[in-house]
């Protein structure tokens, strides 16, 4: 178990080179975009235009900040997504392009290569201590808002905002104590 601090995110150009991406966690560590088994990142949207494509990748897209944007994936009816909206999922291998609602948002992006990994990614509002059970091989808990301390057996951890915690399975259940309320991102990356 172990934090990335917001501070230590890897900030890349997009794949399109439309924007930035901040690059949280990817398996293998330091991986190839064409390559990667899992992916976790934020990235600020300026303006509205196509996003790049993956092939033969899953993305689950949830808006962090902002009025939200407009998603028209090729063969789905078009999509609003808002800070309020639950995480989206939709295959990175499609055309798809976006129109921003109100100006920029940052949005929480998760991808999982098909064959490799798969990925399950919900939001939770805690105002008391939560028992956590690794769900695969990896867990991401992004705290969006607030902050928050982990116990593991082994280890205690302090989450700030915009930081992620990481267990896996060897960790066991990992208590999560609110310091008062936070919001969370938890993304488990199970296996294909």
């Amino acid at each position: 178990m172990h934090v990335i601090r917001a501070a230590d995110y890897r900030r890349m150009p997009w794949k399109n080179g439309g924007g930035e991406t901040a690059e949280i966690a990817i398996e293998p560590p330091a991986g190839a975009l064409e390559a990667f088994a899992w992916r976790v990142s934020m990235a600020r949207v300026d303006g509205d235009g196509p996003f790049s494509a993956f092939p033969g990748v899953e993305r689950t897209l949830t808006v962090l900040e902002g009025a939200g944007i407009r998603l028209q994936i090729e063969g789905r009816e078009a999509v609003e997504l808002t800070p309020a909206s639950a995480p989206y999922a939709f295959p990175a291998d499609v055309p798809t392009s976006a129109t921003l609602l109100a100006g920029p948002i940052t949005d929480f992006n998760v991808m999982t290569r098909r064959g490799h990994a798969r990925q399950r990614v919900h939001r939770e509002t805690l105002s008391s201590r939560y028992l956590a059970m690794p769900g695969g091989p990896a867990t991401l808990v992004f705290c969006l808002e607030g902050s928050l301390s982990a116990s593991s057996a082994t280890d205690t951890l302090t989450v700030g905002k915009r930081d992620t915690l990481w267990f896996g399975l060897d960790d066991g259940p990992v208590a999560m104590t609110p310091d008062g309320r936070a919001t969370l991102l938890a993304v488990e990356l199970l296996a294909a």
